[in-house]
Order: structure tokens, then C-alpha cells, then sequence
């Protein structure tokens, strides 16, 4: 007769599929409910279960260096032996675990499970990168451990856990590129850095490229000093170029100074468009909250205009309408007209991509929200490392972030059409 409790054990794992067999697991939660015993933090089962098992780990690591078991007359006259241990606290995902590290008389023995010197095993590390990189800051992240974990370290350690990531950061920024990209987005953020004790702004500038397959990727970041021209943006593209860039479709770019000549000296084939997204998030800055609905409508038919003709009239019946209470407004689009109308040339699926994308924008505003929680950085390196890691966070597999596939083969083809075969050629 089959019993529940002989199908239960059926159903359990046998004893050489488990780390911990039911029986002794038993025991152990019996214990825990007849003493009272907590589970997690300092003084906890599995938080001593832990430090046992590791210690254990150890002392099988000595046993091999040796090369006897502990109490064998094999090791007498072989020149060397056990010495105790040495305590210590080493850091884990989950939480402190005290350990003992076993010793031998002719300091030979290096343990691996826990170095010498080690007091954070690794995943640490990446638990402490992650919550950095998702925003939080140094003091942050000691409060989050302390409170989960029950783990105590100082916002210095988690910089200096943090600086592990800098030879990366150089690799990143010198990795090669593709040789051609349908799309570039140029843009800036400021961030405030701390110079000779006084607290500056910065501006940082970012380089997005949209690849052939409509992945998106963080192609740089540069930390520049303010009023950058042309020279500057020169140096710039022409190290995007160094690092394998040939040729770029549509470069968007929001106006900043010197951006075209350069442009126009590394890819002269390149077509220079005004973001279009910063022109009407730019319009509506303009306007009261409760037009700012009204005036977005209104200027759809400029961006979605057949031809140049077209939106010319758009914008006339925009400031016909709209010009006397705002006039900025028309200003800003007169002013980047030259800029703007490269983007009525081309097919209405690339205008798709390049308008609902926000790929920049969405990317800025992530970076935002890490620099404002900081408030201002100490030097150049840690606010460089701040964003990078913020840009690691959102595309930690290194290859782009996709999200419009289905749209993107549409305009895919309209670029190879509309520019020539530059894309398959630069492709090969």
C-alpha cells in the first residue's frame, strides 16, 4: 500500500541529487522552531551554516596543500603542519559571515575560497556596482546594505568598489565601432564637478548610434570644459571615425556650436538634421501649461508637412495663430530652419524612427536622474564613472538596446533606397 508520505519521498530528489538531504533539513528546521532560532542576519542558522561550510571548504584546502589528513601519522617529520586559524568577517550578498582561516607553520598555504586579505566575496562587488549604477548613491547603497544585508561598510569603500570599473570604462571608450551607422544622435547633458573647491558645471557629451539592425548604442561620453567649437567637435568625431566609424546617414544634433563644420570635415556625406524631438520639447518650454497640449498639436503639421513647401505654410499658420502669445516659439523654428528641412527630404518610415525613437532624450533623462541624485562630483573621473555605469545598467549585455523591430525593417529599406546603397555598401 502507497502511502502520501511515500509519494511525498518519491517526489523528493534523491539523496545524491541534494546538497542537504530531507532528513538532516528536518532536524535543522526543528531546532529552529524549538530554540526560537532566526534564519538571516548576525547569530543566524544560515548565516552560521554558511561560515561552517566555508570553513570546512578551508580546511579541506589545507589538508590538500599538505598532503595529509588532519591527525595522520603521515605527517610527522614532513615539514610542515596545521597552526590554528585566524578569524575574520568576510563580506557577502548575504550579509557578514565570520570565518576562520586555518594556517600552517611555514606560511606557505594560500586559501582560495577566501584569500588572504579578502574580506568580500565575490558577488559582492556586483551587487555594490548595480545599486550605483541604478541610481543610488555611496551613502545610498551603505544604507541599503546595512538595512537588507546587515552588512555595515563606509560610502569610501563603495567609491573604491566602484574605481574597479575604470579600466573597463577606458576599454569601452576605445572598443571599435561599426563602419557605418543610419543614425547618430549628438547631445549634452551638465553635471556639476567640484574644481579647485568650487563646484563648476560641465557639460558631457554623448554620442548615440542607431546600427543596421536598429539596436541602439552609447558610442562615448566626453567630459568637455564649456564652449567647445567646432575644433573641439573636430576631435571628437574624428576619434569616432579612428575607431571605425566611415559613414553616418543622418546625424541629429541639437544645435550645439560647431557641430556642422565638423560633421561635414569627418563624413561629408552625412545629412545634419535638427533633433526634432528637442525642437518641439523646446516649443513647448515656451508655453503656459495649459496651452502646451494645443501648441503640440499645432505644430504636427510642420514635422509631418509633404515637403519643405508645406511645412513653410504650417509655420505660417502656426505663427498666425500662436505668434503673438508666443514668439519664441517661431523664432526657434526659424532659426533652425536650415537645420530642420533635411528631414522633410526623406521617406516617412525613416521620419517615423528618428521621431518616436526619443532615443536620446530617454537616454538623458536616465543619466539626469543618477547626476541629480548625487548632487555634484567630487573630480572628472567619478562623474564619468557615474554615467558610465548608468549606461552599463541599460544595455549590460554590450549589444544595444532594440525595441522597434518591426518598424525598423520599414525603414531599414527606405534608407538603403533614399541613400543610395551606402548602407549595404558601407556594410561590406
Amino acid at each position: 500500500m502507497t502511502t502520501r508520505n511515500d509519494e511525498q519521498n518519491h517526489n523528493r530528489p534523491h539523496d545524491d541529487e541534494s546538497l542537504l538531504d530531507d532528513a538532516a533539513l528536518d532536524r535543522l528546521m526543528d531546532r529552529v522552531d524549538r530554540d526560537g532560532l532566526e534564519l538571516l542576519g548576525p547569530g543566524g542558522v544560515l548565516t552560521e551554516l554558511t561560515s561552517r561550510i566555508m570553513n570546512r571548504a578551508m580546511d579541506v584546502e589545507l589538508t590538500e596543500h599538505l598532503g595529509y589528513e588532519r591527525g595522520d601519522p603521515a605527517g610527522n617529520g614532513s615539514g610542515n603542519s596545521r597552526n590554528g586559524t585566524t578569524p575574520k568577517t568576510v563580506i557577502t550578498d548575504a550579509g557578514d559571515i565570520p570565518v576562520a582561516t586555518p594556517r600552517d607553520r611555514n606560511a606557505t598555504f594560500e586559501p582560495k575560497l577566501v584569500a588572504k586579505r579578502q574580506r568580500r566575496m565575490e558577488g559582492f562587488n556586483d551587487l555594490v556596482i548595480g545599486l550605483v549604477a541604478r541610481g543610488m548613491t555611496t551613502r545610498d547603497v551603505t544604507a541599503h546594505l546595512a538595512d537588507i544585508y546587515d552588512v555595515d561598510i563606509s560610502a569610501e569603500l563603495v567609491s573604491k568598489i566602484t574605481d574597479s570599473v575604470l579600466p573597463q570604462l577606458r576599454a569601452w571608450q576605445d572598443r571599435p565601432l561599426d563602419a557605418i551607422y543610419p543614425i547618430m544622435y549628438l547631445d549634452a547633458i551638465v553635471v556639476k564637478v567640484r574644481e579647485d573647491h568650487t563646484v563648476v558645471n560641465r557639460p558631457v557629451y554623448v554620442a548615440m548610434g542607431i546600427d543596421v539592425d536598429g539596436a541602439k548604442h552609447v558610442l562615448g561620453l566626453w567630459l568637455g570644459t564649456g564652449g567647445e567649437g567646432a575644433k573641439y567637435w573636430l576631435g571628437v568625431l574624428t576619434e569616432l571615425s579612428n575607431r571605425g566609424i566611415n559613414d553616418v546617414l543622418i546625424v541629429c544634433v541639437d544645435g550645439l556650436t560647431g557641430f556642422g563644420d565638423a560633421i561635414e570635415t569627418v563624413w561629408p556625406a552625412a545629412t545634419v538634421q535638427t533633433c526634432v524631438v528637442h525642437l518641439i520639447r523646446g516649443s513647448i518650454r515656451y508655453c503656459s501649461w495649459k496651452d502646451r497640449k494645443a501648441v503640440a498639436a499645432a505644430l504636427k503639421p510642420m514635422y509631418r508637412a509633404v515637403n519643405v513647401d508645406a511645412a513653410a505654410a504650417a509655420l505660417d499658420d502656426f505663427e498666425a495663430e500662436w505668434g503673438q502669445r508666443y514668439p519664441a516659439v517661431v523664432r526657434l523654428w526659424e532659426s533652425a530652419w536650415a537645420e530642420f528641412v533635411p528631414f522633410l527630404a526623406v521617406d516617412r518610415e525613416i521620419r517615423t524612427i528618428i521621431c518616436t525613437t526619443n532615443a536620446i532624450e530617454s537616454l538623458n533623462s536616465r543619466y539626469r536622474r543618477a547626476v541629480n541624485a548625487r548632487g555634484h562630483f567630487p573630480t572628472e573621473q567619478a562623474a564619468l564613472k557615474c554615467l558610465y555605469l548608468t549606461t552599463m545598467s541599460l544595455d549590460p549585455t554590450g549589444r544595444g538596446r532594440k525595441r522597434w523591430s518591426n518598424r525598423w525593417k520599414a525603414a531599414l529599406n527606405a534608407f538603403e533606397i533614399t541613400f543610395d546603397g551606402r548602407l549595404s555598401a558601407g556594410r561590406n
